[in-house]
């Protein structure tokens, strides 16, 4: 694994019924996402004095069905900007071009 550079920036929350955790991860922090057979990562570190590091696994059928609801929300919304529009755009034409069938070796 190896870490990139966030452009942007994170906020992560989690949630129990007697305390509640929230970190944000920003231009200074780091990100990595890796794929295996069964699910997909995403680790956000921010490194320094206040260090705190998020993972989460995702299977791919629950990876799905976010990105359905993502599709279903932004196209009820208002269009976002170029910029984010852009981004979003290039990345969804990677991951639809890594899903497409390979050759056999």
């Amino acid at each position: 694994m190896s870490l990139h550079p966030i452009s942007d920036k994170a906020e992560i929350s989690v949630d129990f019924p007697d305390k509640a955790y929230i970190g944000s991860f920003g231009r200074h922090s780091q990100f990595d996402a890796y794929a295996d057979d069964d699910s997909v990562a995403v680790r956000l570190v921010r490194p320094g004095e206040d260090r705190r590091e998020a993972a989460m696994h995702l299977h791919y059928g629950l990876l799905a069905d976010i990105l359905v609801e993502l599709a279903k929300s932004l196209a009820s919304r208002a269009q976002l900007d170029e910029q984010h529009r852009t981004e979003l755009s290039e990345a969804a034409k990677l991951l639809c071009a890594s899903l497409e069938p390979r050759p056999k070796i």
